[in-house]
């Protein structure tokens, strides 16, 4: 088995050196099928090709490397995530989002070689991708052509006027639809949590008292991968608190 990877530092030079310590590895075989500099370059690679498993810094521009695992570990079908930072500190939180291995720079063969064997393990025990599973999408006119955005990866809907922005983790887009028929078509993957508002089961981290300035002191959900909360109305509030506690 070879093991395809995504290499994702903000530094090229970073990006260079651990590319070139791969291609040293021979147990497991390996493939570095994907560089990225940032999380939402990531994300885009993800959405359109499979890995096996992501070797991920931690401090980059916009969302860090904590944050691209967290919302990596909520797909279906994470990739293995082997953190590769400089900064010893975060080994505790990055155990907590259940990641295959911590190293730290700068990176010793030997060390990498075993870190990939956990990923190889973790991606046999059928915790990596599925190379045949088709995966849901939709598909979104854009700027004249169409797009498919797998399912997957869509963090919640909104309703804004006459349309529907779509939210990912890497971009938004406008979708021509309603949240009913959205509803009504994908209820077992998505929860209602205002009129407005539909959000991913598996992207659910928390609720938290918020402040509207229209509709004053309320509740919010907290999302994966974005720092923006979604409002919960006051009708959904133990929905939300049940679907994030199961």
């Amino acid at each position: 088995m070879t093991l395809k990877l995504l290499v994702v530092d903000d530094e090229a030079l970073a990006r260079s050196r651990l590319c070139t310590l791969l291609g040293d590895c021979r147990t497991p075989a390996v493939h570095v099928a994907g560089e990225a500099a940032n999380a939402a370059q990531a994300m885009e690679l993800i959405q359109h090709q499979r890995f096996d498993a992501v070797l991920l810094d931690i401090h980059m521009p916009g969302a860090d490397g904590m944050t691209l695992a967290s919302a990596l570990r909520a797909l279906p079908r994470p990739p293995a995530i082997i953190f590769v930072t400089a900064h010893p500190e975060h080994a505790v939180q990055a155990f907590e989002i259940d990641v295959a291995d911590y190293l730290t720079k700068p990176v010793r063969l030997e060390r990498l070689q075993l870190a990939l064997q956990k990923a190889e393990r973790l991606v046999a025990a059928g915790q990596g991708p599925e190379p045949d599973l088709v995966q849901e999408s939709l598909l979104i006119q854009d700027r004249g052509r169409t797009e498919r955005v797998p399912l997957a990866e869509v963090l919640y809907f909104k309703a804004e006027l006459k349309y529907i922005t779509v939210r990912t983790l890497a971009r938004s887009y406008i979708l021509d639809g309603s949240l009913n028929e959205l509803e009504s078509r994908h209820g077992d993957q998505f929860i209602r949590v205002h009129r407005n508002a539909m959000v991913a089961r598996r992207a659910m981290r928390a609720l938290e008292k918020h402040h509207d300035p229209e509709e004053g002191d309320g509740w919010a959900v907290r999302l994966a991968g974005v720092d923006e909360v979604l409002a919960v109305s006051r009708r959904q509030v133990a929905a939300v608190r049940e679907a994030i506690a199961g």
